[in-house]
């Protein structure tokens, strides 16, 4: 696909990306307002097999270098943005479409113009993004070092934990979270899987690659609001993280579904406190697949900070390992003990 190649599809409109990734199908324009489009969500619009992206913000601002709308024009996917956050309030869900250079046109007018990207444009962003990453990072640690005495509590304080149904106590524990690459390394411990038969915690919509790689998560945690609903019913135990203060978004999504669920009030993130759980319980080992850990994998995900994440693995410490590392040191074990539970 060219850069003014012209595309014709449904109009598919969320303010949500993760929310909207769910409704497309094959074939459809996908209309988001989504500054700084991160890897994880370009991935999954690439994955619905959509014709074009139309994004109300600008794609790369500048602030940081995230390389989500450049993997989206590589995959010969249209990109239009900056057409205006008030803009992609007047589009019409369903309404048939097409995209010609910089202008969206529905029923021959004229319903939206932006800045169509190309590869090349996109390179040149990101390169003036990469000569503000220093002070991009001042910010960062700064605000690092004023939320750590917040939440230094995760490194000192014995949390409360959730009953959980598997006995941990000796047990590897995979934590799987959709970060770059998560799908391939997930996929190159599949020998690992066979040899040593880990328990899986699975956070959020990571759960849904668990499954369709044939495995069954132990745990799935998280506010679960990109989790499909099959996998909910996949028999996994189901873990809400709520916040300090006892409050708990995604439970109400469980009750609406009849499905049984437990709490684990915590600060941090969802993945940090996956983590802290499998330590907590007695995992002998903790293999990381696709956390995040640099300065880029925070700014992708609106983090302006690692507080929680930096005490999450200065508490664990050296029982917790990459998934991309540990591919490379694995060694095959004797497996002496099976699980019939999968």
């Amino acid at each position: 696909m060219t850069a003014l190649q012209c595309v014709t599809g449904p109009l598919r409109i969320g303010t949500r990306t993760k929310d909207l990734t769910r409704r497309l199908g094959p074939g459809d324009i996908a209309v988001l307002d989504h500054a700084d489009l991160d890897q994880v969500a370009a991935d999954g619009l690439l994955e619905r097999n959509v014709v074009a992206i139309v994004n109300g913000s600008a794609s790369i601002t500048g602030r940081y270098p995230n390389v989500g709308p450049l993997r989206v024009v590589n995959a010969g996917v249209a990109l239009l943005d900056r057409v205006g956050s008030d803009t992609v309030g007047t589009l019409t869900e369903g309404n048939v479409a097409t995209l010609v250079g910089d202008r969206l046109f529905v029923d021959g007018r004229v319903v939206a113009t932006g800045r169509r990207q190309n590869a090349s444009m996109l390179r040149v962003d990101l390169e003036h993004a990469k000569s503000r990453i220093g002070s991009e990072l001042q910010k960062f640690a700064e605000n690092t070092l004023a939320y750590m005495r917040a939440e230094q509590f995760l490194l000192l304080d014995q949390p409360r934990l959730p009953p959980l149904r598997v006995n941990v106590r000796g047990r590897d524990v995979v934590v799987v979270v959709r970060g770059d690459q998560f799908r391939e390394d997930l996929n190159a411990l599949q020998r690992y899987f066979r040899d040593v038969d880990p328990l899986i915690y699975a956070v959020d919509g990571a759960a849904d690659t668990v499954v369709a790689a044939g495995m069954r998560p132990d745990v799935i945690i998280g506010d679960f609001d990109s989790v499909s609903t099959s996998t909910l019913h996949c028999g996994a135990q189901l873990i809400v993280h709520a916040y300090p203060t006892g409050e708990a978004p995604g439970a109400k999504r469980l009750c609406a579904e009849g499905l049984a669920f437990d709490t684990f009030a915590l600060a941090g993130t969802s993945e940090d406190i996956a983590i802290l759980l499998a330590y907590e319980k007695g995992a002998d080992l903790i293999v990381a697949v696709g956390t995040h850990v640099s300065l880029i994998d925070f700014l992708d995900k609106g983090r302006s900070g690692m507080a929680s994440t930096f005490l999450t693995r200065l508490k664990v410490g050296p029982i917790l390992i990459d998934a991309r590392g540990f591919n490379k040191l694995y060694e095959p074990r004797v497996r002496t003990e099976s699980r019939n539970h999968r």
